[in-house]
């Protein structure tokens, strides 16, 4: 029997729910899984010994802004992913998107994203005025898969720009049409974004009404939810509100998860009526745009609109007022906000305070110098005040809850990243697996590849069976681990022997092959 790819000898922990590992083979055919089990005399035209090794479907990211870097030949960041096994990605993270937008409005509103996505092919016109136009881009030139999403935040620019208000009826139509219009492009869901503009000033009834075409074929609503405007809580209470009324399953993006205390999923599950399931990526620090340190009313517009403001005096001294929170100096404390990323690369690694005192001026001075040259890429990481000691009882528990998926939220560009963007899926299998037995082996695999794809219905992925996707990641379980740290944010794991992406190996122990094997998923099309 022949086959183009056999992985032979190895431990296949199959990506189910109660998978256990099992001594097999796996045979490739095309960009299909054949056969697991024993392959006996059968040969390949590439063989993998996976002797000592797991083998496992590949992982898939269902939070991360690194759609954008995947095409883009030299873009920072762009095998982040791959190199942790990640062989599919959800696009529209935090409801980012573009389409249906025409050039000029689809470059308008790529500045109040850029801060995540990073800068943009040079030779893109972004004529992006239906969603396939905008998922060409991606056309043979992936290294892992993209599984589209509608994204909430492009879509209600396109029906009613920046304008904070509640959308009317016939907005409300042309929102449900282009929601329409992404899932027979082949989108699986909608993705949401409410403390961004201009997601933040949509309302439960937006919200539900498109979620009930999304329902229509089968997808899921997830999103970011609406933490600055109403707090955990209520975002809590509006999200499972829209899984009852719209019945659809929904996804709580990047939360943690804390035992001991009545934490806002118990109060979920108690009531007992919505379809719900969160993800998490487990570090003590958040990262975001410095426009998240202003009340939601002062976004009103994106950057551009607030820099104009900002000329006022009488209007940006009382902005800067408000921000004591953040132009604190923490210097003194485990907290810092440092910034990753600027528009001119000045402050990286510096906090506020710090990089005022670089430039001899006060921190209200800074605050306008940032807003005026830095604006709209100033990225900053939030440490949050915790040792990994003192965070692991969080860890834990937010990765033994039965409703959590790994996903990283990972940001693949600028200078001083969060390290999730390369380390979140090798850390599962390094910290949380090996070294504090939160979970186990099968049990994290799951989390990152077979419950992923069961709640958002990515058919023929997910799980190491024949007839599956062949998407394989071969790794040491003694050895693998993260690399990346709040110094070196890019250094890429260790430990991971070959990623395989539709029958292609595409990362050989920790480097790209030159393949491009990735494709639009569409999963919900018959």
């Amino acid at each position: 029997m022949e086959f183009d790819v056999i992985i032979r000898g190895g431990s296949v922990v199959d990506g189910s729910r109660d998978a256990q590992a099992m001594p097999a083979d796996v045979g490739i055919r095309g960009d299909r899984i054949e056969v697991v089990g024993d392959l006996g005399p059968a040969t390949a035209a590439t063989e993998i010994d996976a002797t000592g090794r797991i083998v496992s479907p590949g992982f898939i990211d269902a939070h991360t802004h690194t759609e954008i870097a995947l095409p883009q030949d030299g873009a920072k960041g762009r095998f982040a992913n791959l190199l942790q096994g990640v062989t599919t990605i959800l696009t529209a993270p935090d409801g980012f998107g573009w389409a249906p937008l025409p050039a000029d409005k689809a470059r308008e509103h790529w500045r109040s994203t850029i801060f995540a996505t990073g800068p943009a092919d040079p030779s893109w016109d972004f004529d992006w005025s239906t969603p396939k136009k905008y998922l060409a881009i991606f056309h043979g030139r992936i290294p892992e898969n993209v599984v589209p999403m509608a994204p909430h935040n492009g879509i209600r620019f396109a029906a009613m720009g920046w304008d904070p208000r509640i959308a009317t009826d016939a907005e409300l139509d042309a929102m449900r049409g282009m929601t329409r219009a992404w899932m027979e492009a082949g989108a699986v869901g909608l993705n949401a974004g409410l403390d961004y503009q201009p997601g933040a000033n949509s309302d439960s009834r937006e919200l539900i009404e498109l979620s009930k075409v999304v329902g229509e074929y089968g997808g899921m609503y997830a999103a970011h939810m609406r933490y600055s405007g109403v707090g955990i809580r209520d975002a809590f209470r509006e999200t499972m509100r829209i899984s009852v009324e719209a019945k659809i399953p929904v996804s709580v993006a990047h939360y943690q998860y804390e035992t001991g205390s009545r934490d806002w999923i118990d109060e979920a599950e108690a009531a007992g009526q919505a379809d719900f399931s969160f993800e998490s990526y487990m570090y003590p620090a958040g990262s975001t745009h410095f426009l998240m340190s202003l009340p939601l009313s002062e976004q009103v517009g994106g950057p551009d609109a607030l820099q104009e403001r900002m000329r006022d005096k009488a209007y940006r001294d009382r902005i800067i007022d408000g921000l004591n929170l953040v132009v604190d100096d923490n210097s003194t404390s485990k907290a810092r906000a440092y910034f990753s990323e600027t528009r001119t690369g000045r402050f990286i690694g510096q906090t506020i305070p710090e990089a005022a005192a670089s430039l001899g001026v006060s921190v209200p001075e800074f605050v306008r110098i940032l807003v005026e040259e830095e604006l709209p890429d100033a990225l900053l990481v939030y440490h949050r005040g915790f040792t990994d000691e003192e965070f692991e009882p969080i860890v834990r528990a937010t990765i033994q809850h039965p409703r959590v998926m790994v996903a990283s939220d990972g940001i693949a560009h600028g200078h001083l990243p969060h390290p999730r963007g390369a380390g979140t899926f090798a850390r599962v299998l390094r910290y949380q697996v090996r070294e504090i037995g939160a979970v186990s082996l099968e049990q994290a695999i799951h989390k990152m590849s077979g419950f992923v794809a069961e709640r958002y219905q990515i058919r023929d992925r997910g799980l190491l069976k024949p007839g599956y996707g062949a998407d394989v990641v071969v790794f040491d379980p003694q050895t693998v681990a993260d690399r990346s740290t709040w110094t070196e944010p890019r250094l890429e794991p260790v430990g991971i022997d070959a990623v395989i992406v539709n029958g292609r190996v595409v990362a050989d122990h920790g480097r790209w092959t030159g393949e491009l094997p990735g494709r639009v998923l569409q999963p919900l099309q018959s």
